[in-house]
């Protein structure tokens, strides 16, 4: 049993993506989140961003716990020296192990991937199935069009406005950890 007593969620890219500041968003993450004493959940990758805030958590002794299905094990590197290290079968049941495992979830910058689980976990809090803190990491206004793509559901009636309610949206990581400290205290 770990001895930290939350567990934060970090969706992010398997790629570092084209800015610096990515990378080093990810890596300020990843101590802010031993700072706190707080376990990573993540995608149990060794590259691009995931890499990035797993190698940050471990270089300053914090705890990880890492969900990587099958078929991703050598494209992910997968990173077989954590604390916790789950294989699944599917990559909708590592979804769920990371989810279940947090009390709270982080969007770093990401492709697809990053965005089909924010889209789950927001679709989870819509239905009243979590009220899970869900923070987007907002690094040089990476998820500007996202939220505007939210606003402009919200505006033709596919969703009622709460559901803006349900994302925090922080521009650095110090406003991260300032976000994260409120919901998990």
């Amino acid at each position: 049993m770990s001895t930290f007593p939350k567990s934060v969620c970090v969706y992010c890219g398997s790629r570092d993506g084209v800015s610096n500041a990515y990378a080093d968003a990810a890596e300020a993450t990843g101590k802010m989140l031993v700072r706190n004493e707080w376990r990573l959940v993540y995608g149990a990758g060794d590259v691009g961003l995931m890499g990035r805030v797993a190698n940050a958590v471990q270089a300053a002794n914090g705890k990880t716990f890492g969900v990587i299905p099958t078929h991703l094990l050598d494209w992910e590197v997968g990173k077989r020296d954590l604390d916790s290290f789950v294989i699944t079968e599917t990559m909708h049941e590592r979804k769920k192990v990371m989810f279940m495992n947090a009390d709270a979830v982080v969007v770093l910058p990401g492709g697809a991937g990053s965005l089909d689980e924010f889209f789950e976990a927001l679709t989870w809090r819509q239905l009243n199935l979590h009220a899970k803190p869900i923070v987007l990491l907002n690094i040089d206004g990476f998820w500007d069009p996202l939220w505007g793509l939210l606003e402009h559901v919200v505006a033709q009636g596919f969703a009622c406005d709460d559901i803006l309610s349900y994302v925090t949206i922080v521009p650095d990581v110090a406003a991260l950890e300032t976000r994260l400290r409120a919901a998990l205290s």
